[in-house]
């Protein structure tokens, strides 16, 4: 069985009450067995109360009365209240004549509105011929006489309703009246706030229910007041501990009398809206998640004052003199802050004192001022708060490292003396990126991501395909959103703070725009967009010019172009200074060996102290295809370099690969893994293509590639037997020195060996250590190839947008 609990918002005349009717309706057509609770309905216990009030002021009330009992009646049709409407008239005229009212009599006069309540309810469902019963929770559930707050005696209320639900059963829905009862005398008593909730929940503890279903007029639980925070999300589960950290959000089903029935037998809650019939609500259990449940609220209606001196450091008596001055104008300090290292004071005031509050502090401390002891007292007006409720200032690190790395610097922060609220001040500007900032970082929901493309050809195309393939997937999995808001080539960009969708090629054709990369910095300024990464599928040396300008603009950098780590080593080292300075990241797994995690185990290697010696193998899955190829079949060079160019393996100019450049450039990057300071001169290069080749347009070397044949025929069989030809990198010499000893170049090797058994367009590495010996580390798999770098790429854009999620 599920016990539904319908609250005074959702019984309202007109669509409330129709809803309800409806959700019962459709449970019993779907042959759920159901018990309904109710509430009194709309704003029914508050007109109680104050018709009440002016009865005992012997004020007039009856034309209230009236009004009440036709909001009652409404347009409902044989409904029946004479008893509940006499039993008020009574009350109300002996409360006049007396001019009092006891605890006992208030009980009484309040119990109608829910004895309305479900009579009304159960008219209408048997209207609709379900089988409904008019329950009295006074009949059933006895209590202590506390009057206005009485309190169940368990066992006989438990008897009483173990037998009436055993009587009434099967296919019966008991519509039963919550937050009354009745004391041994039969005395009508009220169980207090939250009272209703409490009448479902012991119910539902009594029967042993399934769920408990609390309907409400709002979507379920949130991480934040929506009308604060936007983004603020509704909460899918959360325990009941965590439930109650969050009851500041108008949750007031939480009271603690409420969830210890429902712990007792271990019965979820479930918290849903009336008028939203397909959400599915936040789900209560006793079983607790990983994080504590936490809740932001704002002020933006403050002013910071700075109070700045050599003579503040130390200083007895300066904290007193502040408040004082302060107190005496009703100025209310909200927040504090004085840095022991620090020669100065911060403290929030409302915005409309700010000015008030410098002024009598600088009458305070004149003197102070005349022996500088006290240089400055000044405003900052433009600011807000931000106050994290059950954040423990233990964890605190991550939110506010999240909001370094967004570029949101607090100018003030403290914590209160239990370590479980934390409160910062924020430039008013950035407020709105701050909030998303520390909500992605704190919350069980979705960190958002928000991602620039930059080229969208081969790789960069199909990794936003696989991006938009995969989003919805990762979100669920990993509570990670991306969101791609910009796309660009060289010349136009689409952007849309929302993000793109499938239609993205077309749109960027239709509707994208010349631009700067400023363009997109003012952009995500513009939004307030958090979580930035830029990635970079180009091939262009101009490009790589705009990643210290994104970086100090608080992007994280992904790139599947070479270029920016084999520039001059002077630009290298630039380039990670600005990262470290930003607390910014570059990652680029898919320079060398496309989706192989190459570069991430030397770094690790590295990292460890492992020396490492050197660094050998088939660097290009072009030309790895070529050669495999070339060595074991009987067919010219230029017929297997034609078939590789019709498979896509190899650029549309194939000499940039011949050249062995590309491979140049993947050593190089390896061996500035590695602290050598080698410059791109250094790399010792075997260009694969004749010099009568080299310059020219591409459509002429590809109209004489014949011309290649006859010599690399003479280069295979040149080998000794049992070898195969490879186009490889070496990386060695004492590595432990400045620069290493780069060559790129054609051998021939054994076919059983490590290099010779590659098939495909594979790559393979093998990496000599130390600790390892002549057993090299081999790394072998697919090495080109647009899908498997993009999706290297993919994985480089996760391993940033998890960081910090564990």
């Amino acid at each position: 069985m599920k016990v539904l609990k319908f609250g005074g918002k959702s019984l309202a005349n007109g669509k409330g009450i129709k809803t309800v009717v409806t959700i019962i309706e459709d449970k019993v057509k779907q042959g759920e067995k159901i018990t309904v609770v109710l509430s009194a309905r709309g704003n029914t216990t508050n007109e109680l109360e104050k018709i009440l009030e002016k009865a005992r002021k012997n004020e007039s009330y009856k034309a209230q009365l009236e009004a009440f009992k036709k909001y009652q009646l409404a347009d409902f049709e044989n409904v029946q209240f004479e008893n509940e409407f006499n039993t008020l008239d009574k009350l109300f005229e002996g409360v006049s004549l007396l001019g009092d009212y006891s605890k006992r009599i208030k009980d009484q006069v309040l119990s109608q509105g829910e004895v309305i309540s479900a009579k009304l309810v159960t008219q209408l469902l048997k209207a609709k011929n379900i089988n409904a019963n008019f329950t009295d929770s006074r009949e059933l559930i006895v209590t202590d006489e506390q009057f206005g707050d009485a309190q169940p005696l368990d066992r006989l209320s438990k008897e009483n309703i173990l037998a009436h639900f055993e009587k009434h059963n099967g296919n019966t829905v008991n519509v039963v009246t919550g937050f009354i009862a009745s004391n041994a005398k039969k005395e009508t008593t009220t169980l207090g706030r939250n009272g209703s909730n409490y009448t479902a929940s012991l119910l539902a503890n009594y029967l042993e229910a399934e769920e408990l279903q609390n309907f409400t007029h709002v979507n379920g639980i949130y991480t934040a007041n929506p009308d604060l925070v936007p983004e603020a999300q509704k909460i899918e589960k959360l325990s009941f501990a965590q439930a109650n950290e969050l009851a500041n959000f108008g949750a007031n089903i939480l009271h603690a009398k409420t969830i210890i029935p429902l712990l007792e037998k271990n019965i979820p809650l479930r918290i849903l809206n009336t008028f939203d019939h397909g959400n599915k609500g936040t789900l209560i259990t006793s079983e607790e998640s990983e994080k504590g449940i936490k809740s932001l609220s704002v002020l933006d209606n403050v002013a910071l004052i700075h109070l700045e001196g050599r003579g503040l450091l130390g200083k007895v008596g300066i904290d007193a003199r502040i408040f004082r001055t302060l107190a005496q104008r009703n100025i209310s300090v909200s927040i504090i802050s004085q840095g022991s290292s620090e020669r100065g004071i911060g403290f929030v005031v409302q915005a409309d004192q700010a000015n008030e509050a410098k002024f009598i502090l600088e009458e305070e401390f004149e003197a102070d001022f005349y022996k500088r002891d006290v240089s400055a007292i000044t405003i900052e007006d433009q600011v807000a708060v931000i106050s994290i409720i059950g954040q423990d200032l233990s964890t605190f690190h991550k939110p506010y490292n999240a909001l370094i790395k967004n570029q949101v610097i607090p100018l003030l922060f403290n914590n209160t003396v239990s370590g479980k609220n934390v409160s910062l001040v924020v430039k008013k500007e950035q407020l709105h990126k701050a909030l998303n900032v520390i909500h992605g970082e704190i919350f069980e929901i979705s960190k958002k991501i928000n991602i620039a493309i930059f080229g969208h050809g081969l790789v960069g195309g199909t990794l936003i395909d696989q991006i938009l393939q995969s989003a919805k997937q990762i979100e669920s999995r990993k509570h990670i959103k991306l969101n791609v808001f910009a796309v660009a080539n060289s010349k136009k960009i689409l952007l849309k703070r929302n993000g793109i969708d499938a239609g993205w090629k077309q749109e960027i054709k239709d509707s994208g725009e010349p631009y700067a990369i400023q363009d997109v910095i003012a952009f995500a300024k513009q939004h307030h967009l958090e979580n930035l990464i830029a990635i970079d599928n180009t091939a262009s040396q101009s490009f790589v010019s705009n990643y210290i300008e994104l970086i100090d603009h608080g992007f994280d950098l992904v790139s599947s172009n070479k270029v920016a780590n084999t520039l001059e080593f002077d630009f290298y080292k630039d380039l990670r200074t600005k990262l470290k300075e930003n607390q910014k990241q570059y990652l680029y797994e898919t320079n060398v060996g496309a989706g192989l995690p190459l570069i991430d185990t030397i770094k690790l290697l590295h990292l460890s102290g492992e020396n490492i010696t050197r660094i050998k193998g088939v660097f290009s899955g072009s030309l790895s295809y070529l050669f495999n190829t070339f060595s074991v079949e009987d067919r010219p060079f230029s017929e297997v370099l034609q078939e590789a160019i019709d498979s896509g393996y190899t650029e549309p100019d194939p000499r940039e690969d011949l050249c062995g450049n590309d491979v140049g450039r993947k050593l190089l990057i390896l061996a500035r893994e590695l602290d050598l300071s080698n410059e791109f001169d250094d790399v010792q290069i075997h260009n694969l293509i004749p010099e009568n080749l080299r310059e020219g347009e591409a459509s002429d070397f590809l109209n004489r590639i014949a011309e290649l044949d006859e010599e690399y025929q003479k280069v295979k069989e040149a080998q000794k037997p049992g070898c195969v030809l490879r186009y490889i990198g070496d990386l060695w010499g004492d590595l432990s020195q400045e620069k290493g000893n780069l060559d790129v170049k054609l051998v021939s090797v054994p076919a059983t060996s490590a290099l010779g058994q590659v098939k495909g367009s594979d790559s393979i590495f093998e990496i000599y250590t130390e600790s390892y010996g002549d057993q090299p580390i081999v790394i072998q798999g697919a090495g080109a190839g647009a899908a498997v770098t993009a999706r290297g790429v993919f994985g480089d854009i996760l391993r940033l947008a998890e960081k910090g999620n564990h």
